[in-house]
C-alpha cells in the first residue's frame, strides 16, 4: 500500500465537509507563506536593528537559495513526480500549474527561513516553524502536493539552515 497517498487521501478527503474549514485551508495555504516572509523579515530588521549585525540577513539568503533554488530545482530535474491532482481524483481547492510536486518548494522556502530565526531566537523559531507546518499541511489538504512532498521539503529546508548557520561558523 502507498502510505503517501492513502494519508494523502484521508487528508484531502475533509475537503468539502465544512466552508469554513475550506476557506481556513485556502487562507494557509496560499496567503500564510506570505505572512510568515514578512513575519521573518520584520524578525531580521529587529535583529540588525538592535544587534548592529547583518548576518541573519544573509544566512536567511543563503539558506533560501539553497534550499530552493539549489537543492529542490536538482531534485526536480532528477526525479518528476506528477502533483495528485495530475495522477487522482482530488479535492482541489486552489489552482495549480501542472509542475513537479516533490519536494515542496512552499516548505523548503518556509522552513529554511523558520530554522534560521530558530537558531537565533528559540521561542520565535518555534512559531516560525508551527506556521510553516500548518502552511505546508494546508497544501495537502487543498490538493496541490503530498504529504511526503512536504516531509521533504520541511527536512531541506530545516538543513539547509542548519547548513549555513554551521558554515558560516567556521569561517
Amino acid at each position: 500500500m502507498n502510505y503517501d497517498y492513502y494519508l494523502f487521501q484521508r487528508i484531502n478527503d475533509l475537503v468539502g465537509k465544512n466552508p469554513i474549514w475550506d476557506k481556513i485551508g485556502i487562507f494557509s495555504a496560499e496567503y500564510l507563506p506570505y505572512l510568515i516572509s514578512v513575519g521573518v523579515a520584520a524578525f531580521a530588521i529587529y535583529w540588525i536593528v538592535k544587534n548592529k549585525n547583518w548576518k541573519v540577513l544573509w544566512q536567511t539568503l543563503a539558506a533560501l537559495f539553497l534550499s530552493r533554488v539549489v537543492m529542490t530545482e536538482i531534485i526536480r530535474w532528477i526525479y518528476h513526480r506528477p502533483r495528485p491532482f495530475i495522477t487522482h481524483p482530488v479535492n482541489l481547492l486552489l489552482g495549480h500549474e501542472a509542475s513537479g510536486s516533490f519536494p515542496s518548494g512552499h516548505a523548503t522556502f518556509l522552513f529554511a527561513i523558520a530554522s534560521i530565526v530558530y537558531f537565533y531566537n528559540k521561542k520565535w523559531g518555534w512559531l516560525f516553524l508551527i506556521f510553516s507546518f500548518l502552511a505546508c499541511a494546508a497544501r495537502v489538504f487543498v490538493g496541490v502536493h503530498y504529504p511526503l512532498d512536504v516531509l521533504a521539503g520541511a527536512v531541506i529546508g530545516i538543513f539547509s539552515g542548519w547548513l549555513v548557520i554551521k558554515l558560516e561558523s567556521r569561517i
